[in-house]
């Protein structure tokens, strides 16, 4: 018999045993026809390939022997279905490889601030559809964290590290300043956020049909928790950056005008004189920070503590302490005054032989 005959007899063969086998499947329940949905799907690909493979006689012959050759390919199938499931595990961790490396793209693209018009006009298009994409992703991942951590009227903290973590503060902090500004006539948004929101740069963009794509980065979610997390992001970004002499000397005057705006002892005993130190400075200060704090304030009985029945953290002197006196003020390390005099990188200085030649 000729090779191809016996091909498509074959063919016919493994055809008429998948017809049946998929008789006898649809006479079963929902449940056992889904438990051999696997089995009747590699049996139709079995099938399917036998059309264009190139089978000799010698095979063919062999296969044609059985009463069942696809029940017998199947079976011979299944056997190597580690290394099919070794393909799937590839395929899954593959495919989670590249979420990755996208993400990582988003993530880690610059910042793009100024509007299509002018990417458009300077050749920046591709940089700003990459942070465009960036901040779209960072606007959803703000929503997934509020989210994922408010309960019992409560906006957890791991908010804003979560989307910190991913984005980073300067892509986070200019969704929301965006986010404020588009809900700038919203009670539920505080003042505070609104100040802060107007000092973030934020380029007008609209498109030809003069629509705001600023507003495509309005996060959705409720205007409370928005101002909440807007709140809590600005204050953790502010943990991050070091103090600086003009904030600890602002914290030491702050102190001062407390101690000097008393009329008279308000430490709960009555001997001393109080005066608050803020959060803020607490919450940032490392030990050197607050030595520096206590230095530049020029009491002998000046002290740290806590109060009992008050939070935080106070400076207390003593009732008997001249509270008129001016901060003890070091002048700057010779180290300090060089490094402020310094050129900036870009300024190259220019040596007396070509200033000389630029003047004529």
């Amino acid at each position: 018999m000729a090779n191809e005959e016996l091909k498509t007899q074959l063919y016919k063969k493994m055809s008429a045993e998948q017809e049946k086998y998929r008789s006898w499947l649809l006479q079963q329940s929902p449940e056992e026809i889904l438990n051999h949905t696997y089995e009747y799907t590699v049996r139709q690909d079995i099938v399917m390939a036998m059309e264009e493979l190139a089978l000799d006689e010698k095979r063919a012959a062999a296969l044609l022997k059985s009463p069942t050759p696809l029940a017998d390919v199947y079976k011979a199938l299944s056997n190597l279905d580690v290394e099919h499931m070794d393909i799937i595990r590839g395929s899954i961790e593959n495919r989670a490889n590249d979420v990755l490396r996208e993400e990582y793209k988003l993530q880690k693209a610059p910042l793009y601030k100024y509007p299509a018009s002018y990417a458009r006009d300077k050749g920046e298009l591709d940089a700003y559809r990459a942070s465009n994409q960036a901040n779209t992703a960072c606007k959803k991942a703000i929503e997934d964290a509020i989210h994922d951590h408010y309960a019992d009227n409560c906006l957890g903290k791991g908010a804003v590290k979560q989307v910190a973590d991913a984005f980073g503060y300067e892509r986070m902090l200019y969704v929301l300043a965006n986010t404020v500004r588009q809900l700038s006539s919203d009670g539920r948004i505080s003042d505070d956020n609104k100040r802060w929101a107007a000092t973030i740069p934020v380029f007008e963009d609209t498109d030809g049909f003069g629509t705001n794509r600023n507003a495509y980065l309005t996060v959705n979610s409720h205007p409370g928790l928005i101002d909440l997390f807007t709140k809590q992001a600005r204050f953790e970004h502010l943990l991050t950056i070091p103090l600086t002499r003009d904030d600890i000397k602002a914290e030491a005057l702050k102190i001062l005008s407390q101690f000097q705006n008393a009329r008279e002892p308000n430490s709960p005993s009555g001997t001393h004189f109080v005066a608050q130190v803020s959060q803020e400075f607490l919450a940032r200060a490392k030990d050197k920070d607050r030595d520096r704090l206590m230095d530049m304030l020029p009491f002998d009985s000046l002290a740290l503590c806590s109060l009992d029945g008050r939070r935080g953290i106070f400076a207390t002197i003593k009732a008997d302490e001249n509270r008129f006196q001016k901060l003890r003020l070091r002048k700057p390390s010779i180290r300090a005054q060089l490094a402020a005099a310094k050129p900036e990188e870009h300024e190259k200085p220019v040596g007396k032989a070509k200033r000389r030649e630029e003047e004529r």
